[in-house]
């Protein structure tokens, strides 16, 4: 089966989404990337959620995405602090968003995807995660900030 562009940009968008719940979720219960890989891919790829079809991911992009993350968690991290307010160093950030600007952070760092399709891309998972509140646009902000130190080559 041949997939549409279209399918494929939702399949990428899911993976973000899966990355930064598997990423909070190791942070919170204190679980390999291993193990969280396993059970994200076996069971929440395509899961069913309150009659809501949890969309299908793209597992290179996902276990790429958590590798990466990992991996270059410090760099990340480091990146991220030069990004935010003095005042809000990342461990009192809240843990949603460390795992978005880490899971965005891994993307910036580590694949082609043009800086601009990430902080879209990740703006949306903030959006998804608080929808009513300002932190899509603080995402926005600390993203661009990161995307410009780690691809300045790209502004």
């Amino acid at each position: 089966m041949t997939l549409s562009n279209n399918q494929k940009r939702k399949m990428r968008a899911a993976s973000r989404l899966f990355a930064v719940q598997a990423l909070f979720q190791m942070e919170a219960a204190g679980q390999t990337v291993e193990k969280v890989t396993r059970e994200f891919e076996d069971h929440r790829f395509g899961e069913v959620f309150d009659d809501i079809e949890m969309a299908d991911g793209d597992v290179d992009l996902f276990r790429a995405l958590l590798d990466t993350a990992v991996t270059m968690q410090a760099k990340i991290d480091q990146m991220t602090d030069r990004a935010l307010v003095a005042k809000w160093p990342i461990a009192r950030i809240d843990p949603t968003l460390r795992a978005l600007f880490r899971a965005a952070g891994a993307e910036l760092i580590q694949r082609d995807t043009p800086p601009k399709v990430v902080i879209t891309e990740f703006v949306d998972v903030a959006r998804a995660f608080f929808p009513e509140g300002e932190e899509p646009k603080f995402t926005n902000a600390v993203l661009d900030h990161m995307a410009r130190e780690a691809r300045p080559e790209a502004f």
